[in-house]
């Protein structure tokens, strides 16, 4: 029975809904935006769902998740996040983990791995021997204001892509000094807008 279930994986970010399904090959996607509620996200998601089969959901959160519920509502989308029950809106079994804890392990080879996700801000994770744990390293501070305010989507705008750039190779130095991983994996929708060369000797995934 296991073996023939269908997920439906939902990516909550800051600009963007995605979602895709087992055995699906092209995800969709919705607008999402500082004024998103939980309950027009599961709107949405039934929505462009609403041709696909699903027995199950993961998603995908931008912020600390305990006991399968958001604790807090995120930096870049609206109220009411926090200790939503998606499972009752949903009227199936969900799964809620950290949104860049699950990048993370989607990449995970072997050993010690930090994940940073470069989005509307910059999520980030480690995962050390198979265990992922989800981190809120865009919140410390840097310079006048924190990694995220630099390296996430309004820090680009703000910056320009050359000092932009210069802030994203700079913040991952500083985090791999801090946390010595042994690989570095960078994801999120921002990676792309990495001109250069990647700013270290890790993978990147989009």
């Amino acid at each position: 029975m296991e073996g023939s279930m269908n997920v439906l994986v939902v990516d909550v970010g800051g600009t963007h809904v995605k979602i895709l399904a087992t055995g699906q090959k092209q995800r969709r996607e919705f607008p999402s935006g500082p004024k998103l509620t939980p309950k027009q996200m599961v709107a949405g998601v039934k929505k462009l769902a609403k041709d696909w089969r699903y027995d199950a959901i993961s998603i995908g959160y931008p912020g600390v998740v305990v006991g399968n519920r958001p604790v807090v509502d995120p930096y870049n989308l609206g109220n009411g996040w926090a200790g939503f029950d998606f499972k009752a809106a949903f009227k199936c079994p969900v799964k809620v983990i950290n949104d860049a804890a699950m990048q993370a392990l989607g990449s995970y080879k072997h050993g010690k791995m930090l994940f940073l996700g470069l989005g509307t801000g910059l999520g980030s994770a480690m995962v050390v021997d198979g265990i992922v744990e989800p981190m809120e390293l865009g919140h410390l501070p840097y310079r006048k204001l924190t990694f995220e305010d630099y390296v996430g989507v309004a820090g680009r705008k703000r910056l320009g892509q050359k000092k932009w750039e210069q802030a994203v190779k700079d913040v991952i130095a500083r985090l791999i000094a801090a946390l010595e991983p042994e690989d570095v994996v960078l994801g999120g929708g921002n990676v792309k807008n990495l001109k250069n060369c990647l700013p270290v000797a890790g993978r990147a995934t989009t």
